[in-house]
This record gives C-alpha cells, sequence and structure tokens, in this order.
C-alpha cells in the first residue's frame, strides 16, 4: 500500500461534449449555481485532488463564459461558471487548467486553418485577460487529444506547439495535454526526438482502462515504456487513470463508476512509474452522500465512500 500514488488530480466539465458520456450529469450542471460550483471545488480538493483539469471552455463553438469572441453560449444557471470554479479553487487552493478548443463545430480535429488559428488565439488572450487575476488560474489544456499511432501525427505536433505558444504570450502558465493511444507507443529514438519537441509541460497519458482497450495486467509494461521515454527527453510523465466504465456499449452508452477493486489496482500498476496521477473524472463519477451539488448516476455515492475509505487506509 506504500508505494501507491493516490489520484491528486481530475478532469471536469461544464458540459460534457458526448451525450452518451455526460448523459447522467450534463442536466445536473447546466442548473448549477455559482454556490453548487464551490462545493463540487470543496469536495475534489477535500479528496486531494487539487488539480483541476477543465475540458473546455467551450463545446460545439458555443463558450461556457461571457465571450466576446465566440458570441452563442450555452444556456446554464450560473453566468459564469468559469468564474465560479476559479473563485473557489481560489479559496481551497486547487490548480486550474483550463481547456482551450472545441471553439469550432469539428471539436475533434487537430488540423489547424488559419481561421481556427485566430479563433484559438483571440479567445486564449481573452481568457488571460478576463481570469488571468486568479491565483489558481495555473495552466492550459489542450483538448484535442492525440491518438497515438506508434508516434505523434505531424498534425498534432503543429497543433499542439501552436497552441502551446500562444498560451505562452499570455504568461508563464504550464500547458498540459492528455494522449491516447497509449498501449501502441514505440518507445524509439524517434519518440523521444518528439518529445523534446514538442512545447509542453505535462504528458497525461490515458491508461484506458476504461475504454477497454488495455488491461490492468498491461499497464506495468505500457508505462514502463512511457517513462523510458520521458526520462530521456527529460519530460515528466503523468497518468490519466480511467475510473469509469459504461453502462452498456463502449462508446454508445453512458459512463458510470468503476468498482473501487479494479481502480485500486490501476492505481498500483501506474503508480511506480508516474509522476502525478490523474482521473477521468470526479464530477459525474464521484458524489458524498446527500451532496447540494450532486451530478451523476445514484451509484456515484458508492465510490466515493469506497475511494474515501480507501484514502484513509493509504494515509495510514
Amino acid at each position: 500500500m506504500d508505494a501507491i500514488k493516490n489520484i491528486t488530480g481530475t478532469w471536469f466539465d461544464f458540459r460534457h461534449q458526448s451525450a452518451f458520456d455526460g448523459n447522467y450529469w450534463n442536466g445536473h450542471t447546466a442548473k448549477f449555481t455559482a454556490r453548487q460550483w464551490e462545493v463540487k471545488v470543496q469536495e475534489m480538493t477535500g479528496l486531494g485532488m487539487e488539480t483541476l483539469v477543465l475540458m473546455a471552455v467551450a463545446v460545439e463553438a458555443k463558450p461556457f463564459y461571457p465571450s466576446k469572441v465566440l458570441k452563442e453560449r450555452w444556456e446554464l444557471a450560473c453566468p459564469d461558471p468559469l468564474e465560479a470554479v476559479l473563485s473557489a479553487a481560489d479559496k481551497h487552493q486547487a490548480r486550474v487548467y483550463l481547456g482551450v478548443g472545441f471553439f469550432h463545430k469539428d471539436f475533434g480535429d487537430a488540423k489547424l486553418t488559419e481561421d481556427t488559428k485566430r479563433v484559438n488565439r483571440e479567445v486564449i488572450l481573452e481568457l488571460a485577460e478576463r481570469y488571468g487575476r486568479h491565483a489558481s488560474f495555473y495552466g492550459w489544456y489542450l483538448p484535442v487529444e492525440e491518438g497515438i499511432d506508434g508516434h505523434y501525427s505531424e498534425t498534432y505536433l503543429e497543433y499542439a506547439n501552436t497552441l502551446s505558444r500562444y498560451c505562452r504570450t499570455t504568461g508563464s502558465r504550464k500547458v498540459l495535454i492528455a494522449p491516447y493511444g497509449t498501449r501502441r507507443v514505440i518507445p524509439d529514438g524517434k519518440f523521444v526526438d518528439q518529445l523534446k519537441s514538442l512545447e509542453v509541460d505535462y504528458f497525461a497519458y490515458q491508461d484506458e482502462i476504461g475504454v477497454e482497450k488495455t488491461k490492468n495486467e498491461e499497464l506495468e509494461q505500457i508505462y514502463a515504456n512511457l517513462k523510458k521515454v520521458h526520462d530521456q527527453a527529460g519530460k515528466p510523465l503523468w497518468a490519466d487513470t480511467e475510473v469509469f466504465r459504461f453502462e452498456g456499449k463502449v462508446y454508445e452508452s453512458p459512463l458510470l463508476p468503476a468498482p473501487m477493486e479494479r481502480i485500486e489496482d490501476q492505481l498500483r500498476r501506474l503508480s511506480p512509474f508516474c509522476e502525478k496521477i490523474l482521473c477521468y473524472q470526479y464530477l459525474g463519477l464521484m458524489n458524498p452522500p446527500g451532496s447540494e451539488a450532486h451530478t451523476g448516476h445514484p451509484s456515484t455515492v458508492k465510490l466515493y465512500e469506497d475511494y474515501s475509505r480507501w484514502l484513509k487506509k493509504l494515509k495510514k
């Protein structure tokens, strides 16, 4: 138990980009007040998740905050949930990464046109100006995630480096990415060179257990390979551990909490190789009993209670 790392960060969203995945919580978060967003931040930090990664500040070209760049907004009970989260994170000493992407209808595409470059740049500048006073605004997340097929694609390298440069113009905040295709990485010199060329600070590779691409017993070899090339490149290695299962068919049904026994095994296998472990995701998959900011299926309470008990044992 002593060697197992606990989860110290999590993704969250104001509206999940997939109607299937977020089926049990999109309706809840749309009705959240600023007070409820503060409760959610308090819950996450209370479990030691001090790194909070907002999936995206906009989905389908519609922002979740009052933007002058993107005109059409989602209808939310809270007029500015981004302000609510950052204010709460200031109070609870969390570090927030803002997801800067999904500013167009084809939100999963890393190809950059002159228009996408313009919008990306203008939104990043707007966010820095509007929310830069918050101490909790710690970094940026690039939500168009790379599906690695042996190596990073040239399209993704251009996308990540272009957006990172835009982000760097606003200050010294960190940049995070979370690639998938983790099991397909070829840990060779070319991959090391690509890591060196990527102008990002942190790489939280998806463990792909929840999406059923990888089995728990394969994790050690996969992340040992990643650690080898990341050590050679001098880049920290993080993990994005999936704490969900699908209610039905993979990618075509809502997300539900995974059993704690499976998650504990994931953490045990990832811990020797990863500097930090984030999860996808607290919001919608964990809730304390009686939470005034409940999001997701009723079964989320059991995972919260199981993880809380496990965490207390770990700390002892």
